[in-house]
């Protein structure tokens, strides 16, 4: 095992270093095992019951980490050599031997020159296994007239080399795998081609590098060639969530109590018969709700289906809630929040302040993510866990990171935009990029493009911009977290802007002090008004074709783009008119600034 020293922030260990990735580290290609590698007691173990529910059985862990210079006996984590195929920069000799100098290993070849990762290696498309191109085997594979019986049978193994010439054209044709024991010669040209290892009998092992092959474990999906470091080579399926107390939804709250009632059974019973609708409305008087509530939660059963992140969202939206009724947060732990109203009578436009149903100082915070494992070539492939071990006696472990630090929560009156997206011009807009999320083979993960969703996570990328000049925070280092969805239990119409790192960064207090009112507002306002014209317009806002797969409308990075770390979906999902209108689409806050301008003129 060849020791290499190479930091690595906590963060990183989820993602871009994360199980299972294939990483670029001084010179030498490495890719990151399972956890069933991991040495578990140097591993410190996370607590987040909200996370672990929605995981699974298992346990979060933190990967190995020290301060100060690294030693031997300092504790890391293992990474394994992939692609085990290189070629010397100076002979060109192509081989997976790896020599040792004076009992040390050694990534050099035997005439001195540097041993360099072949560029491209073979991933599963459906499976998500990787593997090294078998080029011995593919350099003597191929259909022309050349493949003699001296090619064939060639045993020349030591004899394989990676040349690079002109004589036969340029780009991948120029770069070729010859052996010079039978001359046979093939070019990376027929490697990148559809289907072209599976026309070679080329076979997923059905395995991930540093894995045992396993003879009764087949894969019959196709291999293709892709460079190593291409972006679809690893999709990092990750969980996150706010370590706050766990508040049940007012909706949930009120089903318990509809279930627990004396009459509920019989309406169950009943099965929607006129019996059922006499004892829910008898149900509803008493509760103080409506007939149409209680056989709601008749018909839906006990576990309605969830996805674990809108699950985990619609607790942090009622926590959040919770904090911004008690006004000043006099408590500790890991979420203090401080909540306040926007005050009736304000020198700031009406159009801002009536959409405001509340702003809440995150003064403290704590965020756990966890890697639940990973997917390669396409997000439709099979998901890869982090932990592969075999021993089924031990919980599974997830790398899990914490981090700490504050933000500015914002509420949105539901009333207005329940108003607003019911508009039919509305509709239309955010129903373009509804189609193509339906469409697109891999947007399905995205949340659903409904207009409240699009015009607050637009606001909320307008207002990280913003931030960054007046926080002290890189822009990088804001996130936000949209609670955005009509189709829950419980409507929710908010934003959450937050920092939160491994280091002293997350807890620097430049960004709680901006959720004052004094400041917030100008905030608010400074970041529409950059929005009202982009340095890209005419073209961005009469653009809807924009971003990945097209799935951005008037967005672009003059205006509404920030990193895609900041991103819940990675920098999709946006538009302009949808906040401050055009083209005929009524604008969420398109008369604030208009309010503005006529107090100005007046």
């Amino acid at each position: 095992m060849e020791r290499i020293l190479h930091d690595l922030r906590l963060s990183e260990t989820i993602t871009p270093f994360g199980v299972g990735a294939v990483v670029d580290v001084l010179g030498e290609s490495l890719i990151a095992p399972d956890t069933s590698w991991w040495d578990r007691k140097s591993a410190p173990e996370i607590l987040c019951e909200r996370l672990l529910t929605r995981l699974g059985t298992g346990v979060l862990r933190q990967a190995p980490s020290h301060s100060g210079r690294a030693a031997r006996e300092t504790a890391h984590l293992l990474y394994w050599r992939f692609p085990a195929w290189r070629f010397c920069e100076q002979c060109s000799t192509l081989s997976k031997a790896t020599g040792t100098y004076k009992g040390r290993w050694d990534n050099t070849c035997k005439c001195g020159g540097a041993l360099v990762p072949m560029r491209y290696v073979a991933v599963c498309q459906k499976g998500s296994h990787i593997q090294d191109v078998p080029w011995f085997r593919w350099a003597h594979r191929g259909h022309d007239a050349d493949v003699t019986d001296a090619v064939r049978f060639c045993r020349a193994y030591k004899e394989l080399k990676f040349v690079r010439s002109t004589r036969h054209g340029e780009g991948l044709a120029s770069l070729r795998v010859q052996c010079d024991g039978c001359k046979r010669s093939r070019p990376l040209s027929e490697l990148v081609g559809k289907d072209s290892l599976h026309r070679d009998n080329i076979r997923c092992k059905g395995t991930q590098p540093w894995q045992d092959p396993q003879p009764d474990h087949t894969c019959d999906h196709r291999l293709v060639a892709v460079q190593r470091g291409a972006t679809g080579n690893y999709i990092a399926d990750r969980l996150s969530a706010l370590d706050i107390p766990e508040e049940r939804p007012q909706s949930a709250r009120t089903a318990d109590d509809v279930r627990n009632h004396d009459l509920f059974a019989r309406v169950v019973a009943d099965n929607g018969g006129p019996k059922a609708d006499m004892l829910a409305e008898m149900i509803a008087d008493e509760l103080g709700i409506t007939p149409k509530d209680v056989l709601a939660v008749a018909a839906a059963g006990d576990d309605p289906a969830d996805t674990p992140l809108l699950d985990l969202k619609d607790g942090e939206w009622a926590a959040f809630l919770n904090k911004l009724q008690n006004g000043r947060d006099h408590g500790g732990g890991d979420f203090v929040v401080d909540g306040w109203k926007v005050p009736a009578a304000t020198t700031w436009p009406t159009a801002l302040t009536d959409r405001l149903g509340g702003v809440g100082q995150v003064r403290r915070v704590r965020e756990v993510s966890a890697l639940r494992g990973f997917r390669r070539h396409s997000a439709e492939a099979d998901l890869v866990p982090a932990h592969l071990g075999t021993d089924h006696n031990r919980r599974p472990v997830y790398p899990a990171v914490e981090m700490f630090g504050e933000g500015i929560f914002l509420r949105f009156d539901e009333d207005r935009v329940r108003a607003w997206e019911e508009l039919p011009e509305v509709r239309a807009r955010a129903g373009i990029l509804a189609r193509r999320r339906t469409s697109s083979p891999w947007a399905h993960r995205l949340d659903p493009p409904e207009p409240r969703f699009i015009a607050l996570h637009t606001i909320a990328h307008l207002l990280i911009r913003r931030l960054a000049f007046a926080s002290g925070y890189a822009s990088a280092a804001l996130q936000e977290r949209v609670y955005a969805h009509s189709d829950r239990p419980d409507r929710t119409a908010g934003i959450l802007i937050y920092t939160a790192a491994g280091d002293a960064q997350g807890t620097l207090g430049g960004l709680v002090r901006l959720g004052a009112p004094d400041k917030l507002l100008p905030l608010l306002l400074a970041a529409l008004n950059d929005a009202d014209v982009c340095s890209n317009d005419p073209v961005c806002i009469e653009s809807d074709h924009r971003g990945s797969s097209s799935l951005n409308l008037s967005a672009c990075h003059g205006c509404a783009l920030v990193s895609e770390t900041s991103c819940e979906a990675a920098n999709r999902l946006l538009d302009r008119q949808l906040v401050l209108g055009g083209r005929n689409v009524p604008g969420f806050l398109e008369d604030v600034l208009e309010e503005i301008r006529r107090t100005a003129v007046v």
